[in-house]
Parts: structure tokens; sequence; C-alpha cells
């Protein structure tokens, strides 16, 4: 009986692609102190990246992030009080 191992990216990617459309809260670490806080809707996934459209109108409309940035805790997003890439999940 084989057991199927699945690549934490690839579940973390599948987490993501479950939430297109839906209201997220980003909160990514940029070094040196700096902590960039959030919202905004996730727009779509690629095959590396995804993209969230942020609420506020600034200079800034978009952003996007690897899947390793979750993986790596550089980035934590929350969808309906449930984090993405968390081991609870």
């Amino acid at each position: 009986m084989a057991v199927k191992v699945v690549n934490p990216l690839d579940q973390i990617k599948l987490n993501l692609e479950a939430c297109i459309g839906k209201k997220i809260k980003l909160k990514a670490n940029k070094g040196r102190k700096k902590v960039v806080e959030a919202e905004g809707v996730l727009e779509n996934t690629y095959p590396k990246v995804f993209v969230v459209k942020l609420d506020k109108s600034s200079a800034i409309q978009r952003m996007s992030y690897t899947y390793a940035d979750i993986l790596t805790e550089t980035v934590e997003l929350t969808v309906e009080d449930n984090r993405i890439g968390s081991a609870i999940m």
C-alpha cells in the first residue's frame, strides 16, 4: 500500500485556489523590523505566485507573493479567521 506524500507548496496552492475571490488579511515581514499589514481580495493563483488586490486606494493596488513565503512564514494569510499554511489546517 503506497502512501501519497503531498508537497507542502502544492497543498498551500490548493488551499489558496479554494479562496480565490474571498477577503483576506495579509501580514508580510519585509525585514529590518518592517511589517506590512493589509486587507484585500485573493485575485488569482499562478504556478509559482499568488496575487492579492488591496482594498485601500494607494500607490500599490496589487501585491504578489510566492507559496514559499507562506511556507517559511514570511507572509501570513488569514481567510475567515483561518490561517493559510499553518500546521493546524
